[in-house]
């Protein structure tokens, strides 16, 4: 199961408040873009890890590249 984070994981790593919502807002889009529509709801806070590194344009845990480029 891959790990989730909400935007208080965010603040924890030094994001302003209103960064770390609007990355989680993104994030969340970009999901519900890809056909999860789950993250489409309003009251739902919490997004996989993965979403929030496309988002950043941070590599994955697994050492991945950006766009899988070495």
């Amino acid at each position: 199961m891959e790990k989730m984070i909400n935007y208080k994981d965010l603040l924890a790593m030094g994001f302003p408040q209103n960064q770390a919502r609007r990355i989680i807002r993104l994030a969340k889009e970009n999901l519900v873009k890809e056909g999860y529509g789950f993250y489409n709801g309003r009251r739902v806070g919490l997004v996989p890890t993965s979403a929030i590194n496309r988002v950043l344009a941070l590599p994955n845990e697994e050492g991945d590249q950006i766009n899988g480029k070495n």
